[in-house]
């Protein structure tokens, strides 16, 4: 199993990003994918997830109404759209897979990507 993870860059406070993540080696509609980020000097923390077919979302409180995720099964791709990006958004995000009676925690993950880094500048 292998997840690529792209899209991170340097944007200012109020800009846009849109991460992606191909996986290979398993098929994106039979698990969750999820995003995870890292602040520099802190723990790695959830971003966001959605289901096996796509229909089901949630997300943490510190990104909702800002951040979006989506899939495309047919591509074994998930994305995270990002708006409104702030300083504190700022971190490697990860890309990672979970069973479908897996929760939110680092350690339900099973499969990880490399991650991509986001800097916002103020």
């Amino acid at each position: 199993v292998q997840l690529q993870a792209s899209g991170g860059g340097l944007v200012q406070a109020g800009g846009s990003l849109r991460l992606s993540c191909v996986g290979s080696g398993l098929a994106f509609r039979n698990y969750y994918e999820l995003w995870f980020r890292q602040p520099p000097g802190k723990e790695r923390e959830f971003v966001a997830r959605i289901d096996w077919i796509g229909t089901r979302t949630d997300y943490a409180d510190s990104v909702k109404g800002r951040f979006a995720i989506s899939k495309n099964n047919a591509e074994n791709t998930v994305y995270l759209q990002m708006n409104d990006l702030q300083p504190e958004d700022t971190g490697v995000y990860y890309c990672a897979v979970a069973g479908r009676a897996a929760g939110r925690s680092i350690g339900d993950m099973f499969s990880w990507g490399q991650g991509t880094e986001v800097t916002v500048s103020s």
